[in-house]
């Protein structure tokens, strides 16, 4: 209990410090780059109280934190990177016109910084499990779980560069990326993603009660696949010129072949 009221804690005061900031700064995008990072705090938070609390570590839990704190602290220095001084992302924009003078920065705390410590609670449900569930698990299914997490932060990592690439010398503006692996999914940095998710998961097969901590991937493939991932990037995409014929033929999730 202890445990989950000080991952409680963190968690408000975490979002709180990035919510101050984004109102100095007038711009809730800084909640992006927090989100990463986020998950590596509550990974770290979590070694240091199994090591002072418990007096030590199991498997599972080492391996889970690991995973977590490669993962967050990648998209934190990566979106970091990206977003410096940049102006705030559309998605916020648009809910500042929708919020209007209605009491824009307690909404903003509510429905952007609060909502998201709340999807990284349920998220990191699996990190929860592992902690309140101490089991040394099955070494097979724990290195075949860090494995597959590993190929999803690989994937994921080479989606994005290929990406940030593109983006840097392509010569005609709004041209579409359609090599590398966004030749196979229109997506690769969210399958990469997803895949991480379901490899931390399975890093728990063998625990009793494991479960439980289906809550973190699935959370995760639904946030990407049906809410703030896919659908957003999507509507916003069609709009350009090329996209349509793009997606016509390119996988929107899975890597596939092109369809002809």
């Amino acid at each position: 209990m202890n445990y989950i009221l000080g991952l409680l804690a963190l968690l408000f005061v975490y979002f709180t410090v990035f919510f101050t900031i984004a109102q100095i700064k007038k711009n809730n995008s800084i909640v992006d780059i927090g989100w990463g990072l986020g998950f590596a705090v509550l990974s770290l938070y979590s070694l240091v109280y199994g090591l002072i609390v418990n007096g030590g570590l199991t498997l599972p839990q080492i391996f889970v934190s690991v995973a977590m704190i490669l993962w967050g602290m990648r998209l934190f220095l990566y979106i970091g990177v990206r977003n410096f001084k940049k102006p705030e992302d559309y998605r916020y924009v648009e809910m500042r016109k929708k919020w209007g003078t209605n009491h824009p920065g307690v909404q903003a705390f509510f429905k952007v910084f609060m909502i998201q410590a709340l999807f990284m609670l349920i998220i990191s449900a699996t990190l929860i499990f592992v902690y309140l569930s101490p089991s040394d698990g099955n070494l097979i299914f724990i290195l075949i779980g860090f494995f597959v997490f590993l190929f999803g932060l690989v994937f994921e990592s080479i989606g994005d560069i290929q990406l940030k690439r593109f983006l840097k010398t392509r010569t005609e503006p709004g041209k579409i990326m359609t090599t590398g692996l966004w030749k196979y999914t229109r997506h690769p940095n969210y399958f990469g993603e997803t895949v991480v998710w379901w490899g931390i998961f399975i890093i728990t097969f063998g625990m009793p009660w494991f479960f439980i901590a289906l809550f973190s991937p699935a959370m995760i493939t639904w946030l990407l696949l049906f809410v703030s991932g896919i659908p957003l990037l999507e509507k916003k995409a069609m709009k350009k010129p090329g996209y349509p014929e793009y997606a016509a033929k390119t996988s929107v999730f899975f890597p596939l072949p092109p369809r002809k």
